[in-house]
């Protein structure tokens, strides 16, 4: 029981409890049903995204690609549905998922074939795919009325009060922590971020390891291009820039490790509820926007910091990554 309590994941639950219990008795409009429903979908929508980051970092990797395929997802299927007004809500699931695997094993290939460093990897394809969107959309905004209904039906939709955005996100957050916990790839991701070496001797492929965790980010980076630009019905070059930073942040937050091997599901939703909480809160508070920025990145970086501070565990080491095999 003792040990329980003194896990991050129950620290950082009692953390965001707290938070969300003093911006009540400040503003108790916050929890209103109406803003609750708006809190869930940019949970869901950064948990989304978060989910696909952990597995990258777990192997010692970082995706910093994911809000352009979101971009180009989003902008892809907004052009698709002028063309086929009449394409299920279902086909542009289908759709985005495939088009972030595509993305997201360019970025595998870059780094198991080329050798590139991951962040230099997904640094380029991010602005490579940014580009594209300009080229694609030759720097027009698509906006509510230039889409079709289908598009807009399912990300905009709910379920008794529950945005379809949020129940994703949990269907999500399942598949993932099953991946993780319950099935031989998800103990060999952990193994071959913890010491590549000692996994490959093991028998375990790098090279799949790092396909897999790559393909499962671009899947869930493109998902979410469709299910954000359904919901806030619109899509243009810009969309989700910046979230990189709040991506990795809510990742390490909830504890995963940017040196790979440790991490947990539940840590990780904790960390993107943090993250969703404070940016939904301080314009609420009427904080001044200028100001706003600067809080929320004081508070992350105060966050890393501690998580930082713990990483640094007696007789840690950290290797190199190898060649994959």
């Amino acid at each position: 029981m003792t040990a329980a309590l003194r896990s991050r994941e129950a620290i950082l639950a009692l953390v965001v409890t707290v938070m969300l219990g003093l911006v009540a008795l400040r503003a108790p409009g916050y929890l209103a049903f109406s803003n609750v429903t708006n809190l869930l979908s940019n949970w869901g929508f950064l948990l989304i995204l978060v989910l696909g980051q952990l597995g990258v970092l777990l192997t010692r990797g970082i995706d910093l690609s994911q809000a352009s395929i979101l971009a180009f997802s989003g902008m892809f299927l907004a052009l698709l549905s002028q063309v086929a007004p009449d394409l299920p809500s279902g086909a542009f699931v289908v759709l985005a998922m495939a088009m972030g695997i595509g993305l997201g094993l360019v970025n595998a290939g870059l780094i198991v074939f080329a050798g590139l460093p991951p962040i230099i990897a997904t640094l380029g394809t991010m602005t490579v795919i940014r580009g594209l969107i300009f080229v694609l959309s030759d720097g027009a905004w698509i906006s509510s009325h230039e889409m079709s209904a289908p598009f807009k039906a399912f990300p905009a939709g709910a379920a008794l009060g529950i945005p379809n955005v949020f129940l994703v996100a949990l269907a999500a957050t399942f598949f993932v922590w099953i991946l993780l916990t319950q099935r031989r790839i998800g103990r060999d991701i952990y193994a071959y971020g913890g010491n590549p070496e000692a996994a490959r001797n093991a028998g375990v492929s790098g090279r799949r390891v790092e396909f897999l965790v790559y393909g499962l980010s671009g899947a869930l980076a493109g998902l979410c291009g469709y299910l954000w630009a359904g919901r806030y019905a619109i899509a243009y070059t810009q969309s989700a820039e910046g979230r990189e930073f709040a991506i990795i942040a809510a990742c390490v937050i909830g504890g995963a490790s940017i040196t790979g091997g440790r991490g947990t599901v539940a840590g990780v939703v904790l960390g993107a509820l943090f993250i969703a909480i404070l940016e939904t809160a301080l314009p609420f508070l009427r904080i001044n926007p200028f100001l706003q920025l600067a809080l929320t990145g004081a508070v992350i970086l105060l966050a890393v910091a501690a998580n930082a501070r713990a990483e640094w565990l007696p007789g840690r080491q950290i290797l190199p990554r190898e060649d994959r095999t």
